[in-house]
């Protein structure tokens, strides 16, 4: 058989992908630069840019090219030479870069960019607001997390219809899975079955977003209530002013003193020229006595070591990155806060979702140079810089109220510490652990109790399979061995879904309508399943992935996003 999918780039996340595809029956080989074992003809060896590596694994009758090495440079290198070979090609190209994939898919004619951090990030943050998500799914431009209900004795929804729970705007039905016998979810809906014991729902719910509106006077008091973080770096400064106004103090007091004759106004003019540097009533020392002239001579001498050390604090306080820090450490929130512990590519998209959805977040970093603290600053979000495994740095970042910690650094043993010093402070705080091993972050979970451990590998390459099988996706979720997508499909003359009720098709092909968009309308509920489907209509529908083959019969171009 020829294959039609070709992943090129069999690292952890490639391998991933490889064999989420072939557990899906899909017809695929696998590009790798080195050698795999147990594998046999489904995997070709060689360099991954070279035109022979490609064409020996079958690139000229492929339909989809999956890149998915984490070099951005590599995989674009790839691509260049594989359009060259088949123009017609379709590929899934993973991307860090997001602005560079955003203008290949603009470009590029079958390009679809994804990238690892981005759709791992919105299953971390449904974990941090305590939905144990299994997926996600974007509809009405907001990302849904999706998850699965289990029907037990104590289940609210126990001998309910089904029907029931089928018209909720708040609510998607997702997939059902009976535990006794074979049916779809429309069937069961329109049959008004009801849930028992041992049923699992796949759902997804639309997340709500809070409000950001504090009042002026308590952002007030709460920079002054945490300005105590800050006193180390603000001690040196104030001690350093405190020093120079003295001496100015002291100098006008003798010269004063000295002569009866000099007025204020004039000795405290020449203290402050004197020490300054800048000069100014020279008549003040001129007429002194010897000694008045050596102690002016000493306070000159003094001054300009007392000026340069308070222009150079001052300077690394407002100029350099003191005051950043200084003004992070004084807005960090008191309490009902996120912290996240890391700012790489993960750290900074979860920083965005919980930012874009309301709640307040503080960011605990190492590296100063980091390239996303102008970012994350420009949105408004404190950045504490520091070892998020010490506990004073916790402490700063006010632990002890917040309501989750996510730690996201890309070191998992990093990821470990500070989750167990968060811990350590606070036993109760709910804790999300990055770890790049999918194997052992399930082992980690169970030995050091942590609330969750999530591999954005394991995350991100359902989508990337997904696109593969079909189209641009909406969304996506794993369910045992069952991988399940989201999308949604233009009705064309050819489609097999044209002219068919909503309902007939869905229980002929196993899929679950969501909502319709048909004559500049929105059909949800009860609408989509009596709507006769016509050209121009657009279905947005999940499925199983194996269910793909009927929607690759007519053309991967019918299936789109809107």
């Amino acid at each position: 058989m020829k294959p039609r999918i070709i992943v090129c780039g069999l690292g952890r996340t490639g391998y991933k992908i490889f064999s989420l595809l072939k557990q899906q029956g899909a017809a695929v080989v696998g590009i790798s630069d080195r050698l795999l074992s147990n594998e046999g003809d489904s995997v070709v060896i060689g360099d991954l840019r070279v035109a022979s590596t490609l064409r020996r694994a079958g690139i000229e009758e492929a339909q989809i090219l999956i890149l998915s090495n984490d070099d951005d440079g590599l995989n674009l290198a790839i691509l260049t030479q594989a359009r060259v070979i088949n123009p017609r090609i379709r590929i899934v190209n993973r991307l860090f870069n997001s602005s560079l994939g955003d203008r290949l898919d603009q470009t590029l004619p079958d390009h679809v960019s994804l990238s690892v951090a981005a759709l791992a990030a919105p299953v971390f943050v449904f974990a941090a607001l305590g939905n144990q998500a299994i997926g996600q799914l974007r509809l009405f431009n907001q990302t849904w997390p999706i998850y699965e209900e289990y029907i037990h004795d104590n289940h609210p929804w126990i001998g309910r219809p089904l029907s029931n729970l089928w018209d909720d705007r708040s609510r998607m039905l997702i997939y059902y899975l009976p535990v006794k016998g074979q049916v779809d979810l429309v069937s069961a809906v329109a049959e008004g079955q009801r849930l028992q014991r041992g049923d699992r729902l796949i759902i997804g719910t639309q997340p709500k977003v809070h409000s950001r509106r504090q009042s002026w006077l308590r952002k007030f008091f709460k920079v002054l209530t945490n300005l105590r973080e800050f006193h180390k770096h603000a001690q040196p400064v104030l001690v350093v002013s405190f020093a120079l106004l003295l001496m100015i103090f002291l100098a006008t007091a003798i010269y004063i003193c000295v002569d009866e004759n000099i007025t204020v106004v004039d000795a405290l003019y020449f203290s402050v020229g004197m020490i300054t540097g800048a000069g100014g009533q020279e008549q003040v020392a001129e007429k002194a006595p010897d000694g008045i002239k050596i102690f002016t001579a000493v306070m000159m001498l003094v001054g300009a070591g007392v000026i340069g050390i308070c222009y150079a604090l001052l300077n690394d306080f407002v100029l350099g990155t003191r005051f950043n820090q200084f003004w992070d450490a004084a807005r960090v929130p008191s309490r009902h806060h996120y912290i996240v512990c890391g700012l790489g590519g993960i750290g900074v998209q979860i920083v965005n979702q919980l930012h874009n959805h309301g709640h307040e977040v503080v960011v605990i970093e190492r590296d100063a140079n980091n390239r996303f603290l102008r970012t994350v600053r420009s949105w408004g979000v404190p950045v504490i810089l520091g070892d998020a495994s010490l506990s004073t740095t916790l402490k700063a970042a006010n632990i002890h109220a917040c309501e989750a910690l996510l730690t996201v650094t890309s070191d998992d043993m990093s990821n470990v510490e500070i989750a167990l010093s968060a811990k350590a402070l606070v036993p109760k705080l709910p804790v999300v652990v990055r770890n790049q091993d999918p194997q052992l972050a399930c082992t980690v979970q169970q030995v050091f109790n942590f609330e969750v451990v999530l591999s954005p590998i394991e995350l991100a390459t359902p989508s990337f399979a997904a696109a593969a099988l079909g189209g641009r996706i909406l969304g996506n979720g794993m369910t045992g061995d069952t991988l399940w997508v989201a999308l949604a499909t233009l009705i064309t003359p050819g489609h097999p879904f044209c002219g068919r009720l909503v309902k007939e098709a869905a229980m002929d092909a196993d899929f679950v309508p969501l909502y319709i968009e048909t004559n500049s309308q929105t059909l949800h509920g009860w609408d989509v399943l009596e709507t006769c489907l016509h050209v121009g209509d657009v279905l947005y529908l999940t499925m199983p992935a194996s269910g793909l083959e009927l929607l690759w019969r007519v053309t991967p171009s019918h299936l789109m996003v809107s």
